[in-house]
């Protein structure tokens, strides 16, 4: 794929967005949880304690904005024009007041109380098994790749860990965004939110180790097992296979070999592929035949007591589990572009996803 030029971002275009279309009052009822004043037991501060931050024009940061409303967010945005908003957590205080309370000397006043559980993936964090584009561009033949991961992760956040209120949003740019809006979920510490990113683990090589995922056991994590059988498999052998053309080269069919443990068998395949450079008929795709080829050997009868079965999970994770920025889940005070807003680089807006098409 040739790489998209960023288009020229247009204040006037964005303030016309701000002035007709943006929706204010629902971005504020969404992060307001029915405390909006209308109702007796609301609470009545809770608005006004979550953190906005603005960037403006020049790389000019604003954090720690506060509204007591939606018509007063309203007037901030068109009057200072944000190329970007970032929502943050609920405080102990206003956090606008931040100042005011530090003097106290006391570190527990200024302090994060709610924040929904959040999780960030760039399709950049890809590049190593995706040959389409790279960094920052994106395209239907590696999109699957966020298909995969807010199935697998949905699937997870709602039958493991019992969440019901999820928003999955476009990036604007490269990736998706999860909001896991539970009252629980909100609630939950730092360590509580680490242990659930930590549940999504598995990802854990980096560009200068040939095997980058670790099934540890003797049987694959419920979890993972279903991720593997009702969707990892059938994306990488219908979508990822033929549409990355993992298998096609020389230099990416040995990425592959280079994962499987025992070389004579990684011998025994390579020879194989620069014996037969094409498919032994025209009406096979090359990339299928080798993998069968790859199963066939790794899931023989031969090779079990070997437990390099496993190696066909392995390979198969690597190059479609979700990889997910760790620290954005991890901690309660992290920001994160607010749905509807636009994206400076692109100009495209963060839209929220129906998952129901996923």
């Amino acid at each position: 794929m040739i790489p998209q030029q960023e288009p020229d971002f247009n204040l006037n275009h964005l303030k016309l967005y701000y002035g007709k279309l943006f929706p204010f009052a629902d971005l504020v009822r969404w992060v307001s949880y029915g405390n909006d004043g209308k109702h007796p037991g609301c609470d009545q501060s809770y608005i006004g304690r979550r953190e906005f931050s603005f960037t403006l024009e020049n790389d000019i940061y604003l954090r720690f904005q506060s509204f007591h409303n939606a018509l007063e967010l309203e007037n901030s945005i068109k009057e200072k024009t944000p190329v970007k908003i970032d929502i943050g957590p609920v405080y102990t205080v206003d956090p606008a007041k931040r100042n005011a309370y530090a003097q106290s000397g006391d570190n527990n006043v200024f302090a994060p109380v709610e924040r929904e559980l959040i999780f960030d993936i760039d399709m950049s964090d890809y590049d190593d098994v995706r040959y389409c584009c790279s960094g920052a561009d994106v395209c239907l033949v590696c999109w699957p790749l966020m298909t995969i991961a807010i199935k697998v992760i949905d699937t997870a956040l709602r039958d493991d860990f019992g969440f019901k209120h999820i928003l999955w949003v476009y990036s604007g740019r490269r990736g998706v965004h999860c909001w896991v809006c539970d009252g629980k979920a909100r609630r939950l510490t730092n360590e509580q939110r680490g242990a659930i990113a930590d549940y999504f683990r598995v990802y854990k090589g980096n560009e200068n180790s040939h095997k980058k995922v670790s099934l540890m056991g003797a049987a694959l994590h419920p979890f993972l097992a279903t991720s593997y059988t009702n969707v990892l498999k059938n994306y990488f052998e219908k979508n990822l296979l033929t549409g990355q053309n993992l298998l096609a080269t020389e230099e990416r069919y040995e990425k592959i070999l280079d994962m499987i443990p025992d070389e004579s068998i990684a011998s025994e395949l390579r020879g194989r592929w620069q014996d037969s450079r094409r498919s032994s008929s025209a009406k096979e795709d090359i990339n299928v035949v080798r993998w069968e080829q790859c199963k066939q050997l790794l899931q023989s009868g031969k090779h079990k007591a070997q437990g390099l079965r496993r190696c066909i999970e392995e390979i198969v994770f690597c190059f479609t589990y979700p990889r997910l920025d760790m620290e954005v889940s991890k901690h309660m005070n992290h920001l994160l572009k607010a749905p509807f807003c636009v994206h400076p680089k692109t100009g495209q807006f963060v839209i929220c996803l129906c998952t129901i098409f996923y």
